[in-house]
């Protein structure tokens, strides 16, 4: 009998085997790809919307190093990955899409959900490009890979013929057998003449410090970051993307740094140190407007050094000496070239320094009690984070949605493991994607606690994934903070205009009876010694498993927009 002939499907199926690609995001479609993908034992997590299968893949690279990979039908479908894709773009995180294209004789004949797909997802991709030589398989897909884990990672899109799918495969013309799907896929170094002038920079600086991003983190760079700062006595702040890089626990540690400066934040403690810095080490930022507090936290007379993959982010608002290089590899040398130099300098100032910072802490933790320690109800978000603070382990990730969920995770919890992951969605911080990263964490990691943290709003968006976790079995414990308001919205709205529109304000949902329907395990909480019971059920479960605290809408993140109005 004639083994039958391998399709285009099947070609693509083998590519992705060569980059180790095991997992997916979809919705079935495009079937043949779909088909022939779980025929060889790669598995689909089956979505229920495009926006979240995105957001899934994108925390599922986050976690694991490798690329993410989702799926979508052409048309309406295509569209709802445009917003994640958009994130990751920002973010700098590895994806590829495959997005199913109407059959290549119906081109531009107005076939069912034919959509100029070049053109929607030219804004939001690193490459895009059309499948139609079916012995070009593995060009394009080592491509499009090449593109979405090398230099700053970003998004692909690969466009396939449903009926180029189904069609014969041909011959490569080239043999290819490298594995490209990890990431960062290539690591340079910074000029050595410019680690070299780096070094000295900051041997010879009378108050230097480092502000470490989400890019220290996609490189892997969290240990190497420790030395250095060991090694020549800096301190380190984070953005709030670089949260997880810093060992908040080590004496030269000053937590984040950024817009969160408000009366009892963290950053208004550690502000000062920041305040006299002659030299600013920037490490994987993008120097945005939340992570520099719309560009006024750092000294305009500082001199800045800034380490980035991406040499169009050197120098985008801060003129610096210009480490255009992998974060890790980087940082290895200017550890090394560092350690050359003299630095009693920086040894002597190191004890009033570490004693600066331990105040800073001490004060924190006094500051945030009124809160973090307080037994009303509605529940105070600062109290649930001090209850979750003492389940973290170093294995624990935890991942919030945007706006407040976010700034909840990175301005309470602290973190006590070099390269511990909290995931918030900072690069384009669209709401809605707590609850679909904390899946795609989930998969990535499997026997790691994970924790997603979302707001009622925010957890509206993508609520049917409720049914995916059931379904899928996937063991994230998602606890929706339930204020019955869009706070950021309110208290932003009040602040800027006296006043707040009518959309600010939600009819009362059960969101754990939402997710008891959805035949989730579920509880809602209103009470202070309900909450640690209730995470260390869900925690132990080692099921998908939902808690609804009931929140103040009064609460608020310590944001500098808020000083002086909603915070006194």
């Amino acid at each position: 009998m004639t083994a039958p002939i391998p399709s285009v499907a099947d070609a693509i199926v083998a590519a992705l085997k060569r980059h180790r690609i095991d997992c997916f995001f979809g919705q079935s479609l495009p079937s043949a790809l779909v088909l022939a993908c779980e025929a060889n034992s790669i598995r689909q997590i089956a979505y229920r919307q495009e926006n979240s299968g995105g957001a899934m893949a994108d925390a599922f690279a986050r976690i694991t190093g490798r690329i993410g990979m989702v799926v979508a039908q052409n048309g309406p479908a295509a569209t709802l990955l445009v917003p994640p894709m958009a994130e990751c773009k920002q973010a700098g995180i590895p994806m590829i899409a495959f997005v199913q294209e109407v059959e290549m004789p119906h081109v531009d004949r107005n076939a069912f959900q034919e959509l100029d797909h070049m053109s929607l997802f030219a804004g939001v991709t690193k490459f895009c490009r059309r499948l139609d030589d079916p012995a070009r398989v593995d060009d394009y897909i080592d491509m499009a890979i090449t593109a979405a884990t090398s230099g700053r990672p970003g998004p692909v899109a690969l466009l396939l013929p449903a009926d180029l799918l189904r069609g014969p495969a041909s011959p490569a013309p080239f043999r290819r057998e490298a594995a490209l799907g990890h990431w960062p896929l290539d690591r340079p170094v910074a000029a050595p003449a410019a680690v070299d002038e780096a070094a000295q920079l900051l041997a010879e600086a009378d108050s230097p410090v480092i502000i470490a991003g989400g890019g220290v983190l996609n490189s892997g760079a969290s240990d190497a970051l420790m030395a250095l700062i060991d090694a020549a006595s800096i301190p380190a702040f984070t953005t709030n993307m670089g949260k997880g890089a810093v060992t908040e626990t080590h004496p030269l540690a000053g937590g984040v740094q950024g817009s969160l400066n408000g009366p009892h934040s963290l950053a208004r403690q550690t502000k000062p140190l920041l305040n006299r810095a002659d030299v600013v080490l920037l490490i994987g930022t993008r120097t945005n407007q939340n992570g520099t507090d719309n560009w006024k936290i750092y000294p305009k007379d500082a001199q800045f050094i800034h380490l980035d993959i991406d040499p169009m982010e050197i120098g985008r608002t801060y003129e610096a000496l210009r480490l255009l290089g992998d974060a890790r590899e980087t940082l290895n040398a200017l550890t090394a070239a560092i350690k050359l130099r003299d630095l009693s300098k920086r040894q002597a100032a190191r004890p009033a320094i570490e004693a600066q910072l331990s105040k800073a802490w001490a004060d924190f933790e006094v500051a945030r009690s009124v809160y973090s320690g307080s037994n009303e109800s509605p529940l105070r978000p600062e109290r649930v984070m001090a209850e979750i603070q003492t389940l973290l382990t170093p294995e624990t990730i935890v991942v919030a949605d945007a706006s407040y969920s976010s700034m909840w995770v990175v301005g309470q919890l602290k973190n006590g493991t070099a390269g511990a992951r909290f995931l918030t969605p900072r690069g384009l911080a669209g709401l809605g994607w707590g609850m679909p990263m904390g899946l795609g964490a989930a998969v990535a990691r499997p026997g790691a606690p994970v924790i997603a943290l979302v707001g009622d709003g925010g957890f509206a968006h993508n609520w049917a994934e409720l049914e995916t976790a059931v379904r899928c079995d996937i063991p994230l414990v998602t606890i929706v903070l339930n204020n019955g308001i869009l706070g950021f919205q309110k208290d932003a709205e009040t602040v800027k205009f006296g006043k707040y529109t009518s959309a600010c304000h939600f009819h009362d949902v059960d969101h754990a009876a939402v997710a008891r329907a959805a035949g989730m395990e579920a509880e809602r909480i209103d009470s202070v010694g309900d909450i640690a019971p209730a995470l260390q059920r869900a925690l132990a479960s080692g099921k998908p498993r939902l808690i609804e605290v009931i929140t103040s809408p009064e609460a608020h993140p310590s944001l500098s927009l808020f000083a002086g109005t909603l915070d006194k």
